[in-house]
């Protein structure tokens, strides 16, 4: 990752760390330490390691991750297009750790407010278990004409799919038998975490 890659991500993520540039190459070539120890949990953060690890202090990365439960990482994915598989490195922006326990493969970063009745909003992460179909009224991270991935309620008809958005302000798209190789379920959506606004 570059210094300038790595300066936009952590902004996007972390909007108060204000990273610029020349400020990360400092730090990378040692000429300054940060100032605030909440940057240095948020780098740590960023990358999925310790504090202690990042700062030297020891050679385990997950230490203190270790000592709570058993976790796993998995992929945090950002723009899906058609042709790519769906977890190739040019679809994946980071990664998060969660418990071994939950059964999910990758998760997505919800752009825009389709689904705030769902209590899904802008910014929320969402998990995914990869499945290729799922039961009539569940959530569902969809691909609808080879591009991004949309978050929906998936309703199914006899010769229809519906996707539901949970705001009024977007109208269902409905799909009939003839065009429905414009849609392809990729998972269900199993759980979402949110940070607190």
């Amino acid at each position: 990752m570059s210094v300038d890659e790595f300066t936009h991500e952590m902004n996007k993520r972390f909007p108060e760390s204000k990273l610029s540039k020349p400020m990360v190459s400092r730090y990378e070539n040692n000429v300054h330490k940060p100032q605030r120890f909440s940057l240095v949990q948020e780098i740590a953060e960023f990358y999925g390691v310790t504090t202690d690890f990042l700062m030297g202090r020891t050679d385990d990365k997950y230490e203190k991750l270790d000592n709570l439960i058993p976790y796993k990482k998995i992929p945090l994915l950002g723009t899906i297009a058609a042709g790519i598989p769906i977890l190739a490195q040019e679809n994946i922006e980071g990664y998060e750790y969660i418990p071994e326990s939950m059964n999910v493969d990758f998760c997505l970063r919800v752009k825009g407010d389709s689904m705030i009745n769902a209590r899904i909003i802008d910014g929320d992460i969402v998990f995914i278990r990869q499945q290729s179909d799922v039961d009539h009224g569940e959530i569902a991270a969809v691909l609808v004409d080879g591009e991004n991935a949309t978050l929906k309620r998936v309703y199914k008809g006899t010769n229809t799919v519906t996707l539901h958005a949970e705001n009024p302000n977007y109208p269902d798209q409905v799909f009939t038998k003839r065009d429905m190789r414009q849609v392809t379920i990729i998972g269900k959506a199993v759980r979402f975490s949110s940070e607190v606004r």
